[in-house]
């Protein structure tokens, strides 16, 4: 998956020409696909142990899962489907707000750091550092020339975590501009999820061209061979969580963590507790 949903390092990127509701490979329709998600819960979860196993022995690895998108595209459902597949212990979730009163006395990147996963650890970030040149760039919060910076500053801090053992899954969660509404639109009709529905989402709804060229220009920009970003079609909840499924497969395969050997004469343990 990750050749076909990657967008290479330095390429123009047009949302509008990538649909929403795509499935561009793997299960065909749901049916399929909730059961193809389902059979990726033993090895991820296998996986995740030997990650975790190995930093017992000073393996420094870990794995860190940004999710971007805009309202509605599947962020916490992603975190819920998804990761809700891995031992929570082993899990570092942190979803991002809008930024303190002593984030804001910091640099951008300072909350950000203070959120990553240890080694042995997944970590998950709902929202993350890209709303510093995504809500910025939209809502003109920070000068155009400090927002130029932050492109070269997201990339050398990505880099940095790469050269000390992080890989970097980057997914930008695409949704349609007619799927949204269907959403929000459910929201308002189920009581249950009136608790999900702020009326900001009406006004932020209104500046989708907007937002669509800031992510745009963050997808060209901060999409690099140490640290790719990934679009995934995000109208059909059902290959979404799968196509993240399988990207995390494919990287946690890459890592192929092992389960350190013990240091301890097996045999002698053995007898010893047969003995008691």
């Amino acid at each position: 998956m990750r050749p076909l949903l990657r967008v290479p390092a330095g390429d123009r990127v047009d949302l509008a020409a990538l649909p929403a509701a795509a499935v561009p490979a793997g299960p065909a329709d749901k049916a399929a696909g909730v059961a193809a998600t389902a059979a990726l819960a033993k090895p991820l979860a296998s996986l995740q142990e030997r990650l975790y196993a190995a930093s017992t022995a000073g393996d420094r690895r870990r794995l860190l899962l940004v999710l971007q998108g805009m309202d509605t595209s599947g962020k916490g459902g992603t975190v819920k489907h998804v990761i809700g597949q891995f031992n929570p212990s082993g899990c570092r979730i942190t979803a991002f707000k809008a930024p303190t009163s002593e984030e804001r006395n910091h640099p951008f990147l300072w909350r950000i750091m203070n959120a990553l996963p240890a080694p042995g650890e997944i970590g998950i970030f709902d929202r993350s550092h890209y709303e510093d040149v995504l809500i910025a760039r939209v809502h003109e919060l920070v000068p155009s020339s400090r927002l130029e910076r932050r492109y070269d500053e997201i990339n050398h801090f990505e880099q940095s975590l790469v050269d000390d053992g992080v890989t970097v899954v980057k997914v930008f969660l695409h949704i349609g501009y007619e799927e949204q509404r269907r959403r929000l639109l459910a929201r308002l009709d189920n009581p249950a999820k009136h608790w999900k529905f702020n009326l900001g989402d009406i006004e932020e709804r209104a500046l989708w061209p907007a937002y669509q060229q800031a992510y745009e220009l963050a997808l060209e920009r901060c999409s690099t061979t140490a640290a790719p970003w990934y679009v995934v079609p995000a109208d059909r909840k059902w290959y979404r969580n799968w196509a993240i499924s399988k990207l995390l497969l494919e990287h946690l395969e890459e890592l192929d963590p092992h389960y350190p050997e013990g240091d301890f004469d097996i045999e002698d343990c053995r007898a010893r507790l047969l003995r008691t």
